[in-house]
C-alpha cells in the first residue's frame, strides 16, 4: 500500500577485528568454540518482487528480513534444523575415507551435515558466518552426547577469508554454499582452503548438476512444513541472465502477526566454472561424481555432483 512503512531487519557485522574465545575443555555442557569476526559487512534483506507484493498485502504486520539474520533465524531453524543430510554426508565419507583425521566443514549452518559426520566418528571443525545460525548450532550441539560434542569445534568466520590454528586432512562444502559467494569471494575461499589443508589433503564440494539446474522452471512455489508444525510457502524466481535466484519464504497462514517474509538471493554458478576456478587456484580436480542427494524426492535421481580436488604442492595459483 502506498505510504506504508514495513519493518526491515538489517544486521551488520561489527568492524573487522580478530578475537579468539574457547570454552573450557572441562565443560561438557558447552561445545568448543572459536569466534573470528569478519570484516565483511552482511548485506540486508533483498526486496524481491514477490516480497513487495506480500508486504503490500499485509500492511503493518509485515516484517522483511534475510533468511540468515536474527529475525529470520526462527524460520531457518524451523525449516532446516531437522533436515537429513545423511545421504550427502555418506557421499563425502566415501571420498574422505574411514579415518580422515580433522575435517573442516565450511558454511556448516545448524549442522545438517555436521551431525552425520560426527556420527561417523569424525573430528569436525564447523565454520559458519551467521551469528544467529551459530547460536542454533550451539544449542543443538549442547544437547548432543558428550562424545560428539568433544569432537566438534565451532568457528564463527567468513568462509572467504578465515584463519584457524590447525591444518586439516579434508575440507568440505555442501551444495548451495559456494553460490553464496561472488567471484572474488570464491577466490578467497579457495586460497583460505589451500592454506588450511595438510599435504595431500582433499577439498570436496557438492554442486548442483548444471543440466538439473537448467531444467528448473523460472518460477516455482511449494509449501513446506516446519518442525513446529507451522506451514510455510517457498517461492523461487530464477533470473538466468543474472545467474541468480531470488528466494522468498513466508507463512502459509495469511493472518500471521507478525507476517515474517524471509528473502535471500543466491548465485547460480555452473559446476564447470567452479572446476575451472579450482584449477586456476592451484588445485587438481581428480574426480567428478554425480550422486542423488534425496532432495528431489525421486529415489536414485542424480541431481548433485561431488567434486574432489587436491592442492598442487608448490604450485602458485594462476593470476586472474
Amino acid at each position: 500500500m502506498p505510504g506504508r512503512v514495513h519493518r526491515v531487519v538489517d544486521t551488520a557485522k561489527r568492524p573487522g577485528r580478530l578475537s579468539l574465545a574457547k570454552t573450557t575443555a572441562e565443560s561438557r555442557a558447552e561445545p568448543r568454540e572459536v569466534v573470528i569476526v569478519s570484516g565483511q559487512l552482511e548485506r540486508g534483506p533483498v526486496r524481491t518482487t514477490h516480497a513487495d507484493v506480500l508486504l503490500a498485502s499485509v500492511g503493518e504486520r509485515g516484517v522483511l528480513c534475510d533468511f540468515y539474520d536474527e529475525e529470520g533465524s526462527n524460520t531457518y531453524r524451523d525449516l532446516i534444523q531437522d533436515a537429513d543430510g545423511t545421504p550427502e554426508a555418506r557421499e563425502f565419507a566415501t571420498r574422505v575415507g574411514p579415518v580422515p583425521g580433522p575435517v573442516l566443514e565450511l558454511a556448516a549452518g545448524t549442522g545438517r551435515l555436521t551431525f552425520p559426520f560426527l556420527e561417523l566418528g569424525w573430528e569436525v571443525t564447523a565454520l559458519e558466518l551467521s551469528a544467529p545460525v551459530v547460536d542454533g548450532f550451539r544449542m543443538r550441539l549442547a544437547e548432543a552426547p558428550a562424545d560428539l560434542r568433544d569432537r566438534c569445534t565451532v568457528v564463527q568466520a567468513d568462509m572467504s577469508a578465515f584463519s584457524v590454528d590447525r591444518r586439516f586432512g579434508a575440507a568440505v562444502i555442501s551444495s548451495g554454499s559456494v553460490n553464496e559467494l561472488d567471484e572474488a569471494g570464491r577466490q578467497g575461499l579457495y586460497a583460505s582452503v589451500r592454506e588450511h589443508l595438510e599435504p595431500g589433503g582433499k577439498f570436496l564440494l557438492s554442486l548442483a548438476l548444471s543440466e538439473v539446474a537448467e531444467s528448473q522452471p523460472p518460477e516455482r512455489r511449494q509449501e513446506l512444513p516446519g518442525q513446529s508444525g507451522r506451514l510455510y510457502v517457498l517461492h523461487v524466481s530464477v533470473q538466468p541472465a543474472e545467474e541468480t535466484q531470488d528466494i522468498t519464504i513466508y507463512p502459509a497462514d495469511e493472518t500471521a502477526d507478525p507476517f515474517v517474509v524471509c528473502t535471500h538471493r543466491r548465485r547460480l554458478v555452473p559446476a564447470d566454472r567452479i572446476v575451472r576456478e579450482l584449477l586456476r587456484a592451484g588445485f587438481d580436480v581428480i574426480a567428478r561424481t554425480p550422486f542423488a542427494s534425496g532432495a528431489s524426492g525421486r529415489a536414485g535421481h542424480e541431481d548433485m555432483l561431488l567434486v574432489e580436488a587436491v592442492k598442487q604442492e608448490g604450485a602458485i595459483p594462476a593470476a586472474r
